[in-house]
């Protein structure tokens, strides 16, 4: 380790740990955003918005939820185009990580009948959500596909990101639900979670600014996003 004459760690080494902390919590952070989706599906009770739209299409088309994830996931950043919005080593990743992940997690956890099963599998989903929310997001790579669109739709049109954010959830959501997708009791109670849990893990993951180096991507419009529901 290279280090400075008074023995502590030279300016590198503290970027390069930075660095280190921040990929270490975007890829877990998404890891487990699929995770909870997938705990969410064997839970049968409802579905976060844009997953009800996944599922739809997954029952409709015979791909698998993840895989429709990751394909869904590539279009909403392909509008990013006329919207200008810049994507971040996050947003990327995003697109992939969480539908190998949630299709990784389905294959693990079998489906579940009894209520007394599907009801904790529902609450680990919505809390672990929150948990891989805060991680992601708090690593500053830029905001997932989807709540970049938000915030485009909200610069392009003015609009705010709660009611751009409103109209689009409620329009996938609608979809999904036309297509087959589980709408129920866990989609309300993640839209009544989700803004607090997320807030709550983005202070508690929340990684300082590095005094030295370039900043990839900035969290703003992603925090804004989840936030402002």
């Amino acid at each position: 380790m290279s280090r400075a004459k008074s023995g502590r760690p030279t300016t590198g080494t503290r970027a390069e740990r930075h660095l280190t902390r921040r990929l270490f919590q975007l890829y877990v952070g998404l890891a487990l955003y699929g995770a909870s989706s997938a705990l969410l599906v064997r839970s049968g009770l409802g579905l976060e918005p844009w997953n009800v739209l996944h599922q739809g299409i997954a029952e409709r088309t015979g791909m698998s939820i993840g895989v429709v994830t990751i394909f869904v996931g590539a279009a909403v950043l392909l509008l990013w185009i006329p919207l200008r919005q810049r994507p971040g080593l996050g947003t990327v990743s995003n697109v992939f990580v969480v539908g190998l992940a949630m299709d990784g997690t389905l294959a693990l956890v079998p489906d579940a009948h009894a209520l007394g099963i599907r009801v904790p599998l529902l609450v680990a989903g919505i809390a672990l959500n929150g948990v891989a929310t805060g991680l992601y997001i708090a690593a500053r790579f830029g905001p997932g596909p989807r709540d970049g669109l938000m915030t485009g739709l909200n610069e392009r049109t003015g609009r705010s990101i709660r009611q751009m954010r409103t109209l689009v959830e409620v329009a996938v959501v609608v979809t999904g639900f036309v297509l087959g997708g589980t709408v129920g009791v866990g989609t309300v109670l993640y839209a009544l979670c989700i803004g607090p849990l997320a807030q709550f893990f983005l202070r508690f993951f929340a990684v300082p600014a590095s005094t030295t180096g370039r900043v990839v991507a900035s969290g703003e419009p992603s925090e804004q996003a989840i936030l402002q529901r």
